[in-house]
């Protein structure tokens, strides 16, 4: 089983950290931005665990909050610039299929880094084998095959 994501805090975020970037308070602004990207990984995180339990998967593993943490959990939820995926283009195809500008107000700069930028993406593996890698350097003919 497997699937995709994309889920935002919302731009609100920005908005509301730009309020403190304007009267100099960068503390402020920095921290509101620290935390929206906070919840939008937790979000990543809880709709991981709904999508597994909606497959019927992991749900007799019963983990504690540092176990999640850990990703001591079935399956993985990898996401384009990791390492274990490390081509951020990769999310442009993700967006056709999810339609995710459209369904969350999430664009995609020519960069491809997620506006607003408290946003997560990626896919779902829910494979008891599936593992986080890493990938070496990519030789020349590896990108001209690619």
């Amino acid at each position: 089983m497997d699937g995709g994501f994309a889920v935002t805090a919302g731009i609100e975020v920005e908005d509301y950290a730009k309020t403190f970037k304007e009267t100099n308070d960068d503390y402020r602004a920095i921290m509101i931005q620290a935390l929206g990207d906070r919840f939008a990984e937790a979000l990543a995180e809880y709709m991981h665990k709904q999508v597994r339990n909606d497959w019927g998967f992991g749900t007799d593993e019963n983990l504690e909050v540092t176990e999640m943490i850990n990703e001591k959990y079935q399956g993985i939820r990898p996401a384009a610039g990791y390492p274990a995926c490390p081509d951020h283009t990769e999310k442009g195809k993700l967006w056709d299929l999810l339609d995710a500008e459209a369904k969350t107000g999430i664009s995609l700069t020519e960069s491809y880094a997620m506006n607003p930028p408290s946003s997560v993406s990626g896919l779902y593996f829910g494979n008891a084998e599936a593992r986080y890698f890493n990938v070496g350097k990519v030789g020349k003919d590896q990108i001209e095959s690619y």
